[in-house]
């Protein structure tokens, strides 16, 4: 039996991370879920949140992810993200002046515009959380 799970991050863009881990812990729709070899397939809408990737006990990347999908076999975790960036890269300074911005925005926002405006309320806010997630 394998005892390491093949992780793969790709964007629309190109493939961003590839490596073998002990354990994958992905944000999905309905809570998040850890990966380790041999895991039941499984496909998953991705929420906007952190990905932590594990080498033993030890965190060894932290990548914020901005939705997307996962597909999980028994020997890898594949996640195709919408958008992707390790969390020590998100500028907190830069996503609070941008969320304070989107939430004016949402407040004069049209019907129509502001599903649009919340979705991105809502990634805005997820960075802030990954910054300040210290679980592992």
């Amino acid at each position: 039996m394998a005892d390491k799970v093949q992780f793969e991050l790709v964007s629309p863009e190109r493939l961003l991370m590839s490596e073998e881990a002990d354990m994958v812990v992905v944000p999905g729709a309905d809570g998040d879920f850890g990966v380790l070899a041999e895991h039941s397939p499984v496909i998953s809408v991705v929420r906007a949140g952190t990905i932590t990737v594990f080498t033993g006990n030890d965190v060894s990347e932290r990548i914020f992810v901005a939705g997307g999908f996962a597909e999980v076999t028994a020997d890898r975790c594949t996640v195709l993200a919408e958008q992707a960036e390790p969390v020590g890269d998100i500028d907190r300074p830069a996503v609070e002046s941008q969320l304070a911005g989107l939430r004016d925005d949402l407040s004069a926002a049209s019907e129509a515009d502001r599903p649009g405006i919340e979705a991105q309320v809502e990634v805005a806010e997820a960075k802030l959380n990954a910054l300040d997630d210290r679980i592992y």
